[in-house]
Parts: C-alpha cells; structure tokens; sequence
C-alpha cells in the first residue's frame, strides 16, 4: 500500500504543479489509526497527507457536488464503489466528465473499523472486511483517466447478492411490518444516509422544503416511515449498492436489506441492471419499454 500511497501522491504533485486541477480530493490518516477520512488538497505541498489504506472507505463521489460551480476541474481518487457513484452522477447530470480528473485504485476491500476499534493495538491484519465490503462485486473502478495498482479479482458473486434478502421475504406481512417498525422507532432523521448518497443529489431535497411540508419535523413512527419509504423509492433502479447509507447510519438500521428488497423486485420485473456500471444504460424506471409488466396499471 505504501507504493499506491506514493503512486497517488506523485500523480495529485503533478496535477496540481501543472494546475491542471483546483483540488484533489482522496483520504488522509485520522484521530486513530483506523481512520482514514477524506481530506482535500489544494497545493502541491500538501500531497503528503494523502494516504491509501485498509480503511479507506468513505465514497468520495459525492463529494464533487460540493465542487459543481467551481470554474476549474477537480481530481478524485476512485474505488470500484466510488466510480458506481461518478457514473451515477453522470447519467443524472450532475457532474460533467471534463471536469473531473478520476484516478483509479483497485481494492481488496476496507476492514471494518468497529471492530478496529475494540483491539487493544493497532493490528489490521486481524480485522474481518467491512460489511459493505463483503458483498463487493466491483472491486475495480470503472471509470478513470489514471490507474494505479493492479486490478482486483472479485471475491463476491451474483448469488452472493440477495443473501440478505431471503429472510425479509420468508416473513407475513405483519412480521415483515413489525421487522421495519423496530427498525426505524430507532431513526432521529440526522439525514446521515441522504447525505453520503451519490444517488441523492436533487438540487433541492423535498425533505428540507418549509413550503409545502412535506416532512414533519416530529421524530415520530409515522414520519419515520414517511422518510424511508420516500427515500427508498427516490432511489430505486439508481442505487449502486455502495453501502454508505447503512454504515454511516448512528441507529445501526439496516437500510441497504430494504434497498436490496427493491432492486431484487425491479431486477424480476424488468430484468438484471446494475446501477452505475454502464454509463450508456439507463435506469429500468428512468426509461419505457412496450414489453413493461403492466400489472400496476
């Protein structure tokens, strides 16, 4: 990793010396040593602090809406997770590709810094991967003007993808609602998973209108419920399974098994599609196709 640490510092030296960028956006050493934040280097003097480890695991793709005025590019630092999201944002132009520079990097996966956490001395070598990480079948990027490392073999497979699932299914109704109930009572709506979602990123979010409100501002069950559903519906057919939601979530909820449910149902409805894979591809519900199951009609 220290070669890949250095690969990415030459490259963001370079960028930034010939002011082909404004910023470079990758991840620096944290509090601890099983954090690894995102940080942001604007002169070529600060590269050192960009470091590639085992926990390196926050996307940085949303990130570049916090750049979509800025007059000049913006260099980023890509997993295979991280590249789902650019292509994401592409597809809903978000972002223009000339204005990103993306350098690539090939994981084996980020270890799970809970766990981290609880050891008494700093051995990662210990630590089981992250549970987002676990079912990863992109471990490469998939979209990037640099490359650095060589490419990762996938561990996790199609069959691998719905595991989770078959639990929700084997249960009524009334069990499955009891399931969800116990879930979000839990949620304070901090907004933590909206916020680290590529696939959230309306300009303006319904949920933070004063006129119409559409949200109330009460912690209750009901507009717990509210929240979710919207949420998870506002991002059916576009998640790209990163996993964020769910690990920055402060409840512990289990977002990503109700994400999952419904791209398993739209996946039988309409076919397999991955989101942010293929730039060309649209959406299953952001296109019409005669042959759609109409049953809903």
């Amino acid at each position: 990793m220290k070669e890949v640490t250095q690969k990415m510092r030459e490259i963001a030296k370079e960028l930034l010396e010939k002011n082909e960028v404004e910023y470079v956006v990758g991840w620096e050493k944290g509090t601890f040593w099983y954090q690894s934040p995102p940080c942001f280097v604007r002169r070529a003097e600060e590269v050192e602090r960009l470091v590639w480890d085992e926990f390196c695991i926050n996307n940085l793709a949303k990130y570049l809406l916090d750049f979509k005025h800025l007059e000049g590019k913006i260099a980023l630092f890509v997993k295979g997770c991280d590249s789902r999201g650019i292509i994401r944002l592409l597809q809903d132009n978000q972002i223009r590709r000339d204005r990103v520079v993306l350098v690539g990097i090939p994981c084996k996966g980020m270890k799970d810094v809970t766990e981290a956490a609880k050891l008494e001395e700093e051995k990662p070598e210990k630590l089981p991967l992250a549970a987002k990480c676990q079912e990863c079948r992109y471990p490469n990027p998939l979209v990037y003007d640099y490359l650095i490392g060589e490419e990762v073999v996938a561990t996790a497979g199609q069959e691998d993808r719905f595991s989770d699932v078959a639990e929700l299914e084997a249960m009524s109704p009334d069990e499955r609602y009891e399931y969800w109930v116990g879930h979000y009572d839990r949620c304070i709506r901090c907004f933590a998973c909206r916020n680290v979602c590529p696939a959230c990123n309306c300009r303006e979010c319904c949920f933070d209108l004063a006129e119409p409100r559409w949200l109330g501002k009460r912690v209750v069950r009901s507009e717990n419920q509210f929240f979710a559903i919207t949420r998870a519906m506002h991002v059916a057919g576009r998640c790209t399974e990163c996993g964020e939601c769910e690990r920055v979530c402060p409840m512990n909820i289990p977002i990503m098994k109700l994400n999952k449910k419904i791209i398993k149902d739209i996946n039988e409805l309409f076919g397999p599609y991955d989101a942010g894979v293929d730039l060309e591809d649209k959406p299953p519900l952001g296109k019409y196709n005669p042959d759609d199951p109409d049953q809903f009609m």
